[in-house]
Parts: C-alpha cells; sequence; structure tokens
C-alpha cells in the first residue's frame, strides 16, 4: 500500500497593518450607523429625515464597494464604467417614481 502524505499546513503571522485596516473601516462604517441611529429616533418623520437617510445609505455602499470590494484601487477607466451608469440607473428610477406619483394625483 502507497503512503499518502498530509499536506502541510503554514500559519503565517498576522499582517498588523492589514488588521489595522480592517477595524478603521469597521469603525468609520459604526460612526456614520451611529449617526443613522441618532437621526432615526431624533427626527421627525419626513422628506429631509428620508433624505438623509437614503445619502448616508449611498455613503456608507460606496465606501463598502471601495474597501471591501476594491474598486477604490482599481483604474479611474474601470470605476466611471461603474459609476456612470449607475447614475443613470439611480436617475431612472427617480423619474419613474417622480412620474408614478404624478399620475397617481391625476387619476385621484
Amino acid at each position: 500500500m502507497a503512503h499518502i502524505q498530509e499536506p502541510q499546513v503554514t500559519v503565517l503571522p498576522p499582517n498588523k497593518e492589514k488588521i489595522k485596516k480592517l477595524w478603521r473601516v469597521a469603525g468609520i462604517l459604526g460612526i456614520i450607523t451611529a449617526f443613522e441611529f441618532l437621526i432615526a429616533f431624533t427626527m421627525a418623520h419626513g422628506p429631509l429625515k428620508t433624505s438623509i437617510f437614503v445619502g448616508m445609505t449611498i455613503i456608507k455602499a460606496a465606501y463598502i464597494v471601495g474597501e471591501f470590494m476594491h474598486l477604490r484601487y482599481e483604474s479611474k477607466v474601470l470605476l466611471w464604467a461603474i459609476l456612470i451608469p449607475l447614475i443613470f440607473v439611480v436617475w431612472m428610477l427617480v423619474a419613474f417614481i417622480y412620474e408614478g406619483m404624478k399620475l397617481s394625483i391625476i387619476n385621484f
């Protein structure tokens, strides 16, 4: 019977710079989330509160995509190839919602 050799596992020492960066990203996202909670429990419901939440959500999403999906470190051409269609999609959604609200008001 042939002898089967077990694979060797090498444990690398922790990269302190990467760990520090991860904690910094978690801290920034935590601060933004705490600010969202502060606004959620202190402001009255209305268009300003909704606008603030949408803005902060977009900022958090962009930061997450930039850091964890490494888009921040890619070439500018790739960044614009993703951002320009996204801007048009958001504009289209806002336009559809606006037109849909106008039609629903006219029909009543």
